[in-house]
Parts: structure tokens; C-alpha cells; sequence
């Protein structure tokens, strides 16, 4: 074989392994093979049956082991080799080896196999290999994997044929198979990834919320200090599994069993709590792994980074999956299991809600709201500082556990936030996720040029997160709660429709600006509606909507009126005000004694105080009651948005069988090797790299002489513009830089000369460029965030850009739910629809053209900014007139593959 691989191994793993989950939630790492691993899959291939080997190499001997373990171990930049490590402590055994050889020096295809150890199989090791190798390749630039194989080999077919790729086999005279396998990521693939790794991270988090026994490692003698309060909680809350303590001073604490040491701690201890000093976590850790135990919750505060680091490598050396540290604790409640592992002011109620925070605090708070309005927790983790543990593995959790009903979250930080957006729209699909969006004003670590990523802010890009993923989004817990409490009733609204009830028709009124403040609507009633609701309230009540039933009106009136609305098929919502008065006795069971169907109904008791409560009804059923309209329409609000999330198709992110992913990144390595710091792409590569995603751009030469501009412009027919150019010019108009309507040799020469004089030896340059047609104007733009990657911009451009401030947000890559959505979200919409009698756009090329801007931007991750503005729409088609891109150097990485943080 000849040629070299551009990587021959991929970036995440050229330094030190990658660590990820089996199936059964046990942890191994990845790496690529070393020499030094010789011996390792010398006693792998030696332990294989002779069919294994038969299956592998097509011989039965054991030189085919002892030749492939030699070729493995010496590098060669056509080759990616893998191997898989299991740790037992401080020893390794390989339990997997994969590699994939380029045919030949110009193909974008790679011959692949690989072996799972005797013992080991069932577990998912080949697939993980195949998922790892075929990452690794898509960044060599490899596009497809080829296979031979036995036609017996039926654990290579199941291998190929579950990992969720396109694939295709031929089958040859002689019992050989021939398969091809297709490396795109595609929205199906992603899918069954994601899949292995809920189901992996599901089982892994076992040990912690479901554990068989535990042991808490520091609770004192005496009342008073965090690992008695903990002991102390597990009583309280009737922890009935064996539970021990660890303290060298004591035989037994509180009728609890103590250990001196965690080594003389019984067999079969799944978790372990640490509440020992910062400078003793990482020995107690070291203990808990030799000892068998499979999780930990490390509470210590305080804890500084290279201890974190140190705690994080002990937990995937022994395989432990660890929460914390700097954390309030965890607690599970449900079948046959009451655990509270925290250090809280109170036990909290058990109930059907997953609860995950950083914040103690926070966390202490939603707990106690939560146990008030009797919703529960049905599990609960504080995360602290997350050295392990994170928000995606808890949604996996929740995701497998049928006894959550709705998910709650506190985060401050996200590890691998287009995970985390896949995951959430996953579980947001079957059970409410809310979240508290922490952390919204904070400004930019950086300088931005561009209009796109000026605008941007950490709150913006949570709220594109949350919003494409189907999570609520909140501004603070006491928020966070009232919208817990109305989705907890599993009554969604149809539509955006309100029906305003009260007994006082100021109140009323109020709720009806509310209702329209928050982008909810209260329709005005057919004539046969009111007149149902006059015969039922009388003549003097007010029957429009909102409806003034009066203050005399007593409960039956009210719930008839409530009724009576709900089932006209006119609204989606109901929100019922009581004002209590001396005239009629209304109970505050009123809105939950109501027949209306599906409809949510949202009471307001004026008299209670600001927030929610719960009331329940006769049949049981729980019903929020809140203090005042204005937080009421709020989470009706939060549950319209959802409701709709929810009816909105999921989409695919379109494949563009015409891009040009590889032309593309040939032009940014070219650029990046000329200028190894990065910077803005020249206009005319700038243009180049739109058109390798099929985005038309207005056609341009960067002229250096005046020659040339007028040559350039003689070619087209029609006026042109000129543009001064300058590497760190971005906003051309604001200092006299453009020049529009050029024709002839006489404008064209004037323009050029008048630029020089202006400019001078700033000048590098000239864009002369054909005019484009008059349009709409808009903005199309990304910024990529290191951590969140490519956000894509929209709205309305031009000049007026800024002042326009009409732009939403989206992160890439887009499906084609996301695009239609993002170019409505904004005002530009209206004029792409035609506005007073102006001619619109092209709405379809527009999303078109925001699909694949977003797929450039998430493929070609050294692109830092791009900005199109204006793009100008007319009803003949979308071309891009002004663009700018810089990029800058970065190592690939693949969000999606199955690894822990």
C-alpha cells in the first residue's frame, strides 16, 4: 500500500485516550496502539479460538495472531489502529483491536476490521471500534469502509449491520463477503448512536441511583458536619438497604455499622459517599476503587483542579462513575428504594421529577418547592463542579427511568453542548424538560468584527439550544417552578388561544394584557358563545372574552362558564381569576372540579400570595393555583411553546449531494498555511468557499491594479460596484469604502482613482463586482463558539442592519424544521412575504441558503465568522452581494462520538 493518510490518527485521540461506556455501563478506554502494546495483543490474539482467528485472518494458525499484532504496533501513516483497554486497577488488558489501511493513495475509501477478546463479547466493543475507526477516518478524509469477511462471520454482519451506517454487501463464490459501509453522519446514524450511549450511560448511573448497598466515607461520631448529615438523611428518609459508615474512630454511628477502613468495608458496596477533606479525597477514591466500588458522590468543597483532575483519572482507571465533587449530595426515590444522600435543610417529598443542578443552593430550593406543591423528586443530583457526571448522563437516566414525568435543570456549564441539544430533544419528545437559563450576561471573551458576532451572547446562545432541543427555557427558579407546576398536569394547549373567566372584570382586563404581552391571544367570542354563556351567568355579566361573570357569581356559575368555554372549540386555554368577595363562597378545588376535557385551565387566587400553589381535587388530580395573572399567562406561555416544540415536525438536516466538503477544506488549508494565525479569507476565496456549498454570490474580482478593474468590469453587462479591500476592513460603507452603479470605463477609472486617493497604501486591493438586483436585504451569518459551536444568524440586513436589531438565532446544523422556523422568527419574514406593495422573496431559497451556510459552518470547524449581508432575495432567486469569513486554525472534533467528558 502506498500514500499516507493527511491524519494518520484522529486528533481527540493522538495524546491520551478516550474513554467511553459498554453496554452493561462498565468503562474502557480507546487509544491508538503504541509498541508498547506488543505484549498485551500478543496475549489477546493467543487467547482467541481457533475460529476466532479463522473469522479474523482467514487461517487458523497462530502466526496470523503474532503477524497482526506486530503490524499494528509499528505506525504507518496509511494505517488507523485502535485498541480497547479494560482496567482492573492499576492493570490493562486489551480486549479489542481495530484497524482500517487506505487502498491506495487516492481513494476516499479504507479496508477496515477488527477483534473483541474471548470473554468479552456481547458488550459492544466492535461497535464502539467501528464508530471510533470511522470518526478517525471521516478526518483523514476517508469516506467509505470496505469488509471481507466469511459469509459465517455472523458477529462482523451484526456488528456492520447495527451500527446504524449505510452499507451494502456482495456476496463471492467461495463463502467471502464483501461489504461496503458508508462513513456519513446522517440524522438515522446519530440516532442509533445515541441510542448505544443512553442505554450505556443509563446502566452505568445504576450504582448510583439504584444502588445495592451503601457506605458513607466521613460521617462523624457526633451530630454536626456534612457526612452525618448525610447519615442522617438516609435514616430519615427509611434508606432500607444495607448501609455502612466509614470512620476509624467508631464501631457503629447512630445504629449504622462502621468500617475503620474502607477496605474492611463488606463485599457488593455499589456507592460510596465522600465527605472527607480536599487533601484526602483522592486516597479515599484509590480505596473505594480496590475495593469493587462502582460509583461515588464526592461532596468535599473546595476541591482544587488538580485534585479534580487526579479524582476524574482514579474513577476511570477503577471504572467508578462519580457526581460531584463540590456537591450537595444525590437522592433517589421510587420502587423499592428511598434514598436521600444529601445534606438539605429538609428530606424532600419523593415524587415523579429529575432533578439535576450544580448550584447546592438552587438545588436545596428546587427541592423545597417541589416537596411544597407535592410534585417530588423522583431522583436528584448536584453536580457541583462535574468532573464526571453531567447533564447528558442524566438525561439518559431519566430518558430510561418510566418513572420520570418531567425533568428539571440547573446548568451552569455545558461540556458538549450539541450533545446535550440531541439528547434533550429526545427526551423533551415523551416528558417536559425545563431548565433555568443561568448564566445569560455574561459578554463575549472575545473581540467580534462581525454584525453576527458582535450580537452574540452566552444568553443567546443558550436560548438557540434550548429552543431548537424543546426545553423550556426559564429566568430563574421561582419561574422554573410555575412552569413545573402547570406541565406537570400533562394538559397541553392546542394553540395559543385564551379564554379570560373572572368574577371581576378589572382583573380581567389585566390578564388580557398579560395574555397579549406574552404572545398568547384572547379572541373575541362568537355570538353563539356568548349568548350560551349569558343564559348561564345573566344578563348582567360580561360575556366578550374576557368573561365578567360578576362578583356575585357563584361556583357552579363560574365552572359552568369554564366549562362552557372550554368545549366551544373557539379557545385552547382557559385562565380562571376568583377575587374573593362577600357575595358567593368560591372554593379554591373551583378549577380543578371543572370538565374541560384536554384544556389546561390555569387558576389565579387573588388572594394567595405571588408564586403557586397546588389545590387537589375530589378525584386527586392536582392543579396549580397561582398569585397573580402575570405569572400565570408566564407558564401558560411556557406551555404553549412547549405544546408547539412538540407539534412541530423533527426534520432531518438535508444531505446537498453538491456540496463540496473537500474543496472546501483544501481552500481554508491553503489560506491557514499562508497564514498560520488565521484571518479574514480574501473577498474573492471568501466567495470561492460559499460556492463549494452552492451559495451564490455576486460574481467578483479582487483587482491590484487599475488595469485589471476595468477589464473585469468590461466582461459583465451592466453596472458594477467597486469596493476598497483591505485584510482588516469590515464594515466598508461606514468609511466611504463603496461605490455602487458604476458603467463604463470613464465611471470605473474615476472610482478606482478616488478609492486610491481616499485610502492610499491601506488599500491592498479593489473588489469590482457585478450589482446585484434590487431585493429584500438581509443578514445571514454564523459564529462559532469553541465550546457550542456554529450559531447561525438571520434577520434583516443592509446598512440598517443594527439599527434594524431584527435577528434570531439557530445552531448548526440546521434541519429543515430549523431553517423554516429561524426565517420566521424574525421580522424580515414580512418582507420577504411582500410589504405594501413591495415585491417579497424567494422564502425557499432563503432556508436553502441558511441550511447550507450552516452546514459549511459546522463542517468546516476553523471557520470562526461568516457574514453575508446583504443577502438580497427577490422572487427569482437569492444571491449573496457582500460576505466576509475568517478563519482561524482548530483541531476537528466530532460531538457526536461516544466518549465521557
Amino acid at each position: 500500500m502506498t500514500g499516507t493518510l493527511p491524519t494518520a490518527q484522529p486528533p481527540a485521540l493522538a495524546k491520551e485516550a478516550v474513554h467511553a461506556l459498554l453496554t452493561d455501563g462498565t468503562t474502557v478506554s480507546l487509544r491508538p496502539t503504541t509498541p508498547k502494546d506488543l505484549d498485551g495483543l500478543n496475549a489477546m490474539f493467543a487467547a482467541l479460538s481457533p475460529e476466532s482467528l479463522r473469522m479474523r485472518f482467514f487461517a487458523s494458525g497462530s502466526a496470523a495472531g503474532r503477524s497482526a499484532a506486530q503490524r499494528l504496533c509499528d505506525p504507518h501513516p496509511d494505517r488507523i489502529a485502535l485498541v480497547v483497554v479494560a482496567h482492573h486497577g492499576q492493570d490493562e488488558e486489551i480486549i479489542g483491536e481495530g484497524e482500517a489501511w487506505r487502498l491506495r493513495a487516492d481513494a476516499d475509501a479504507a479496508e477496515v476490521g477488527f477483534t473483541v477478546a474471548e470473554g468479552h463479547r456481547g458488550l459492544g466493543i466492535g461497535t464502539l471500534l467501528l464508530e471510533h475507526l470511522a470518526g478517525a477516518a471521516r478526518t483523514a478524509g476517508i469516506r467509505t469502509f470496505v469488509a471481507e469477511t466469511l459469509s459465517e462471520n455472523l458477529a462482523m454482519k451484526r456488528v456492520i449491520a447495527s451500527a446504524g451506517l449505510h452499507h451494502s454487501a456482495t456476496f463471492e463464490h467461495g463463502g467471502t463477503v464483501f461489504h461496503e459501509i458508508d462513513l456519513t453522519e446522517d440524522d438515522a446514524y446519530l440516532e442509533v448512536v445515541a441510542d448505544r450511549e443512553f442505554a450505556a450511560s443509563a446502566a452505568s448511573l445504576e450504582p448510583l441511583f439504584r444502588p445495592r448497598a451503601v457506605a458513607v466515607v466521613g460521617a462523624g461520631r457526633n451530630p454536626g458536619g456534612v457526612g452525618r448529615a448525610i447519615l442522617d438523611h438516609l435514616l430519615a428518609a427509611g434508606f432500607d438497604r444495607p448501609l455502612f459508615v466509614v470512620n476509624p474512630h467508631a464501631d457503629q454511628i447512630a445504629g449504622v455499622p462502621c468500617a475503620h477502613t474502607v477496605d474492611l468495608l463488606p463485599d457488593r458496596i455499589d456507592l460510596a459517599i465522600l465527605a472527607v477533606p480536599a487533601d484526602g479525597l483522592v486516597e479515599a477514591a484509590i480505596a473505594c476503587g480496590r475495593h469493587g466500588i462502582r460509583a461515588l458522590t464526592a461532596v468535599t468543597s473546595s476541591v482544587p483542579a488538580s485534585v479534580r483532575t487526579t479524582l476524574k483519572a482514579v474513577c476511570r482507571r477503577y471504572g467508578m462513575r462519580l457526581v460531584g465533587p463540590n456537591g450537595l449530595g444525590i437522592a433517589s426515590f421510587g420502587t423499592g428504594i428511598s434514598m436521600d444522600a444529601t445534606f438539605g435543610p429538609h428530606t424532600p417529598l419523593g415524587g415523579t421529577a429529575g432533578i439535576g443542578v450544580q448550584s447546592g443552593g438552587v438545588g436545596i430550593a428546587i427541592l423545597d418547592h417541589l416537596s411544597r406543591l407535592g410534585i417530588g423528586a423522583g431522583s436528584f443530583a448536584s453536580l457541583g463542579d462535574k468532573a464526571d457526571v453531567s447533564g447528558n448522563d442524566l438525561l439518559a437516566w431519566w430518558s430510561a427511568d418510566p418513572a420520570t414525568e418531567l425533568v428539571l435543570l440547573h446548568l451552569e456549564s455545558f461540556g458538549n453542548p450539541r450533545k446535550f441539544a440531541r439528547y434533550a430533544r429526545r427526551v423533551a419528545r415523551s416528558k417536559p424538560v425545563l431548565a433555568v437559563a443561568a448564566g445569560r450576561s455574561a459578554a463575549g471573551s472575545r473581540a467580534a468584527a462581525s454584525h453576527t458576532a458582535a450580537a452574540v451572547t452566552p444568553g443567546i446562545t443558550r436560548e438557540a439550544l434550548y429552543r431548537q432541543a424543546g426545553v423550556v427555557a426559564t429566568r430563574s427558579v421561582a419561574e422554573l417552578i410555575e412552569a413545573a407546576a402547570l406541565l406537570r398536569t400533562g394538559r397541553l394547549p392546542t394553540g395559543r388561544r385564551v379564554a379570560v373567566v373572572s368574577n371581576a372584570g378589572g382583573t380581567g382586563v389585566l390578564a388580557a394584557d398579560s395574555c397579549a404581552e406574552a404572545g398568547l391571544t384572547v379572541p373575541e367570542f362568537s355570538t353563539a358563545l356568548r349568548e350560551r354563556l349569558s343564559a348561564l351567568l345573566g344578563p348582567a355579566a360580561s360575556c366578550a372574552n374576557p368573561v365578567d361573570a360578576g362578583a356575585g357569581a357563584d361556583a357552579a356559575a363560574l365552572r359552568g362558564a369554564v366549562e362552557t368555554v372550554a368545549v366551544s372549540g373557539e379557545v385552547d386555554a382557559v385562565l380562571l381569576l376568583l377575587v374573593p368577595t362577600a357575595l358567593a363562597e368560591l372554593p379554591p378545588t373551583l378549577a380543578v372540579e371543572a370538565r374541560t376535557g384536554p384544556l389546561p385551565v390555569v387558576a389565579v387566587l387573588v388572594d394567595q400570595a405571588a408564586g403557586v400553589e397546588t389545590v387537589m381535587g375530589a378525584d386527586g388530580r392536582f392543579m396549580p393555583c397561582y398569585g397573580d395573572a402575570e405569572t400565570a399567562v408566564r407558564a401558560l406561555s411556557h406551555a404553549c411553546d412547549y405544546a408547539e416544540w412538540l407539534r412541530r415536525p423533527g426534520g432531518e438536516v438535508p444531505r446537498l449531494p453538491d456540496a463540496r466538503s473537500q474543496d472546501a477544506a483544501r481552500l481554508i488549508s491553503l489560506f491557514l498555511a499562508a497564514h498560520p494565525e488565521g484571518g479574514w479569507l480574501p473577498p474573492d476565496r471568501a466567495a470561492d468557499l460559499l460556492a463549494c456549498y452552492g451559495i451564490r454570490c455576486a460574481r467578483l474580482v479582487l483587482a491590484a491594479d487599475e488595469q485589471t478593474a476595468l477589464t473585469a468590469a468590461d466582461v459583465w453587462d451592466g453596472p458594477v460596484a467597486l469596493k476598497a479591500y483591505w485584510p482588516e476592513l469590515v464594515h466598508k460603507s461606514d468609511v466611504g469604502g463603496v461605490l455602487l452603479g458604476l458603467s463604463g470605463p470613464d465611471e470605473v477609472r474615476a472610482g478606482w482613482r478616488r478609492l486610491h486617493d481616499k485610502f492610499g497604501e491601506r488599500l491592498s486591493g479593489v473588489v469590482v463586482q457585478e450589482m446585484a438586483a434590487d431585493g429584500v436585504e438581509l443578514l445571514a451569518g454564523v459564529d462559532s463558539d469553541a465550546i457550542f459551536g456554529p450559531l447561525v444568524a438571520f434577520g434583516i440586513g443592509g446598512t440598517v442592519t443594527d439599527l434594524a436589531a431584527d435577528r434570531a438565532y439557530r445552531l448548526a446544523p440546521l434541519t429543515g424544521a430549523d431553517a423554516d422556523e429561524l426565517v420566521h422568527a424574525t421580522r424580515a419574514a414580512r418582507m420577504l412575504a411582500g410589504y405594501r406593495g413591495r415585491p417579497g422573496g424567494d422564502i425557499g431559497q432563503v432556508r436553502d441558503v441558511l441550511s447550507r451556510l450552516a452546514l459549511l459552518a459546522a463542517e468546516q470547524t476553523c471557520v470562526a465568522e461568516a457574514e453575508i449581508n446583504p443577502l438580497i432575495a427577490t422572487p427569482d432567486g437569492v444571491t449573496a452581494a457582500d460576505f466576509r469569513i475568517r478563519v482561524e486554525p482548530r483541531t476537528p472534533t466530532d460531538p457526536y462520538l461516544r466518549r465521557l467528558r
